[in-house]
């Protein structure tokens, strides 16, 4: 009898919709706010990236955005929430801009610097290097349900890289990208795919 081997682990890296923080650019970290109407259109359209993927596990950050994207999504049956998932902790800087930022911080960004009272960039590396160890331990298509910097972040500690380097990553809402490994270079981590939109 032939053996039969696993398949390939494929991380499906799936940004919620837009929320009027975000459309407004405003970081809403641990605020825990739900997608706006153009949100869930994006969500729902996300079934035709997702609908003929089957996951053998679905994980979602707890927070509201993701929790709903995923359901509009098609994939909250089985969702399991992961703390690890939700976004940066923002602290003193909860809900303001980038630019407004840098109006009192010219070169803040914080995958560089964090947040006063939030994460640093050493703390979210520690908590997605944990994740990705329980991740990898598992095979076929895992979908994963969070949040911008988050999820750039993820696909950088992916590689290997510090999260400093997230900060080259362009990332839109209601986007799938993919992480994987490279079989013919001794399973090297790669980015298969990054920042498809959602049929819009």
């Amino acid at each position: 009898m032939s053996k039969v081997l696993p398949l390939p682990l494929r991380v499906y890296l799936i940004r919620h919709g837009e929320t009027d923080w975000s459309s407004s650019e405003r970081h809403p970290g641990l605020t825990d706010i739900a997608l706006s109407t153009l949100g869930e259109q994006q969500a729902r359209r996300l079934t035709v990236v997702l609908g003929a993927l089957v996951f053998a596990k679905v994980l979602t950050s707890p927070l509201e955005r993701a929790r709903q994207t995923c359901a509009f999504a098609g994939q909250g049956a089985h969702a399991e929430a992961d703390a690890d998932l939700v976004e940066w902790n923002y602290g003193d800087y909860e809900g303001r801009t980038t630019i407004d930022l840098q109006q009192q911080c010219p070169d803040w960004n914080v995958f560089v610097d964090g947040c006063p009272n939030g994460e640093s960039p050493t703390q979210v590396s520690a908590r997605l290097d944990r994740f990705i160890a329980r991740v990898a331990g598992l095979s076929g298509n895992v979908a994963v349900f969070s949040h911008g910097h988050l999820i750039r972040a993820l696909a950088v500690r992916w590689l290997q890289m510090p999260v400093d380097q997230a900060r080259h990553l362009a990332l839109d809402t209601a986007s799938v990208s993919v992480l994987a490994r490279d079989a013919g270079h001794a399973n090297l981590p790669i980015i298969s795919m990054w920042n498809l939109p959602a049929n819009r």
